[in-house]
């Protein structure tokens, strides 16, 4: 080797560093002679003179490029130990492949010249402190990094050829593979078809990612997945179904016959230390490189993937999007603020009362002519309008769609049984392994017997599998059923089986959106409905809910609230035909409602008896407060009596009850108790 004579007897006194890289694992696997000659350089820097403990091996790089120090950890080792001062010399195969960037290359040649460490490969040894060597070097390096930018481009540009030509080969999703001629075709598994398939039926009925995976959850149905690389390339696994798969799924064009290339792209960025990260970025859809509709037979449609990419977006929250959700509010996502602008979200309150309300309220946004509004007043409207623009051509439709639910539900059973028949076919492969071996030779016979025995056991777990899909979806209605229920589609859309979310999708089947108009009279709301046709409607109507009770009745209310109890009331409204703000009749509940929205009281006359006293006496007479008394009462603690008519509560005061009450208020936990009592007597 030329130029030993630069070696030193400092330099042998410290280490020599062995910098072991390959470019890729496809390298590292298929080209072993290299990554042995690297690591053979540890015999010859043994014949330079350093001992074989001297001499360390740095191959932390094996499979990672060399464009980005940054990126590798055994080339950030070799730099520190380098400043460090522990290296005599550094080598490697072609010292000007360290690094395949230039300044990378630069900082290690300037860090060597700097603690006299030299660089040792098979054209000879480099002195960094000699310029003739440094110069030497640098133009190697830049050298080396045109030569990756020539073999890169060379590469790439054969890539795109094939890419542009749809016969650049590419790992395949599950659910295609590769024939003898290398062209896509569907996988001829009937059970890996079936899984894939199901994915796409049951996201067309469920609508999100996640409606599929609990819907193969719910089946106990398992998803296929081939693995890539390694020594496991090519083998089929099967396991539970996650949302990212889905995803995957969903988003991919191979699925919709359609050939794509260039969808991702690297992103650097710099770090404020100085590195370079790395990290895969999507491309819009104009953006890619290469796209060719109908390259091959697939799962579904163009147009069909379209209408999928769409509805993924239409569920993504974060971006704004509003898909059907659980709740009662039928126009939950698709109402808007006719004054603001903004969109109007759903309010729950106490008794179950719901309500539309201006987002802008939460930015302190809102407007005099931004209003609130009970649900009912509007879906009731906007529910009753879509039920008279449905047409019987559209219920035809809603007929060949259920035909398609109906395919759907038998597919999610064929899956399990091809499971089923799969799994049964391996055991009685087990099972003839096992019967056709000679009885004496008992170490193979012992492990085709624990063979048999595994793909016993996955048939049984196969078979429950089935029941369990059997037992999920039971049998549909007959197609004469379903047509009686379309038929009287404004009773199938009032039964209580129909859930909000299916009203909400037939709702945004049709209409777009509604908007909440302003209107001068407080007494109505206007409404204005936008049909996916382009068609508008408007309707006022009278406005519901809490505090919308007609005049005239809470007027008898107020003037009769004190001396009638609630069902007098009630009854004395009917008669004069009067109903609540939701147009019920009114009950003894409803008044009691009134009563304490308004507080309007009740009759005290004959409420409470001798021997007894009201709350409030108790609370006096305990030294606590109402609050605590009312929490015994309602949790059963103490003996109470409830007059109906009046609705109040009469406490028997005798020496029982009264040792009971004492009891609840000494305890330390006691509610609302008051630090000085009260003085207590007898009965009141």
């Amino acid at each position: 080797m030329n130029g030993t004579s630069k070696i030193t007897t400092e330099h042998r006194a410290r280490s020599a560093v062995v910098y072991v890289r390959q470019s890729t694992l496809m390298q590292v696997r298929e080209h072993g002679e290299s990554t042995a000659r690297q690591y053979g350089l540890s015999s010859v820097a043994v014949e330079l003179g350093w001992t074989a403990e001297q001499v360390i091996v740095v191959d932390a790089d094996l499979g990672v490029s060399g464009r980005f120090g940054s990126e590798r950890d055994g080339f950030r080792e070799l730099i520190s130990r380098v400043c460090l001062g522990e290296v005599g010399a550094i080598f490697g195969l072609e010292v000007s492949r360290l690094a395949r960037s230039s300044a990378e290359f630069a900082r290690l040649l300037e860090l060597a010249r700097l603690t006299d460490t030299l660089l040792i490969d098979g054209d000879g040894v480099y002195d960094l402190g000699d310029v003739n060597d440094r110069l030497l070097l640098g133009l190697k390096g830049s050298m080396s990094e045109a030569e990756l930018h020539l073999l890169a481009g060379r590469l790439h540009g054969a890539k795109l050829a094939a890419a542009h030509r749809g016969e650049l080969r590419a790992p395949l999703p599950v659910g295609f593979v590769y024939d003898l001629d290398n062209q896509v075709v569907i996988d001829p598994d009937e059970q890996v078809r079936t899984a894939v398939e199901d994915l796409f039926s049951e996201f067309a009925r469920t609508g999100s990612a996640y409606g599929v995976v609990k819907a193969f959850a719910d089946t106990g149905r398992l998803f296929p997945q081939r693995a890539w690389g390694g020594v496991w390339s090519g083998r089929l696994k099967w396991g539970k179904l996650g949302h990212y798969r889905v995803l995957q799924a969903l988003k991919n064009p191979v699925y919709a016959g359609a050939y794509a290339y260039g969808r991702t792209y690297d992103k650097r960025r710099v770090q404020p230390d100085g590195t370079v990260r790395s990290s895969r970025r999507n491309r819009a859809r104009e953006e890619w490189t290469v796209l060719i509709p109908e390259h091959h037979e697939g799962y579904l449609s163009w147009q069909q993937f379209l209408d999928n990419e769409a509805k993924l977006a239409a569920n993504h929250t974060a971006r704004g999007a509003r898909p059907p959700r659980e709740g009662t509010a039928l126009c939950q996502g698709i109402i808007y603020c006719g004054a603001c602008g903004a969109r109007m979200g759903s309010r729950y309150g106490k008794r179950h009362y719901v309500f539309y309300v201006c987002a802008a309220e939460r930015d302190q946004a809102t407007t005099v002519d931004c209003r609130s509004v009970a649900v009912s007043t509007v879906d009731e409207v906007v529910g009753r309008l879509l039920l008279d623009a449905v047409t019987p051509e559209q219920i035809t439709s809603a007929l060949v769609v259920a035909d398609e639910v109906t395919q759907r539900h038998v597919r999610s059973h064929r899956a399990a049984e091809l499971a089923v028949e799969r799994a049964r076919y391996e055991a009685d492969r087990a099972e003839r392994a096992f019967s056709q071996v000679e009885p004496e030779n008992r170490l193979v016979a012992r492990s085709l017997e624990s063979r048999w025995e595994t793909k016993l056991a996955a048939l049984a777990e196969a078979e429950a599998a089935l029941e369990t899909a059997r037992a999920a979806k039971p049998p549909l209605p007959p197609r004469s059923r379903l047509e009686a229920l379309a038929a009287d589609l404004p009773r199938l859309w009032d039964d209580p089986d129909t859930s909000p979310r299916d009203r909400k999708r037939l709702l945004r089947t049709l209409i777009a959106d509604v908007t909440l108009l302003p209107t001068d009279h407080e007494g109505q709301v206007r409404i204005g409905v936008r049909w996916h046709t382009g068609a508008t409607d408007e309707i006022t109507a009278n406005r519901k809910g809490p505090g919308r009770t007609p005049a005239t009745a809470l007027e008898i209310i107020r003037r009769y609230g004190a001396v009638k109890t609630s069902q007098q009331l009630a009854d004395q409204l009917h008669a004069a035909g009067l109903t609540t703000g939701k147009g019920r009749p009114f009950d003894a509940a409803a008044v009691a409602r009134i009563r304490d929205t308004y507080g309007i009281p009740g009759p005290r006359t004959a409420a409470v008896q001798d021997g007894e006293v009201s709350v409030t006496q108790a609370a006096e007479l305990l030294g606590v407060t109402n609050k605590a008394i009312y929490y015994w009462i309602r949790h059963d603690l103490v003996p109470v009596r409830r007059v109906e008519a009046s609705r109040r509560w009469c406490i028997p005061w005798d020496d029982h009850s009264q040792a009971i009450y004492r009891q609840q208020a000494a305890k330390p936990t006691s509610r609302g108790k008051r630090t000085t009592p009260t003085t207590a007597g007898g009965a009141v």
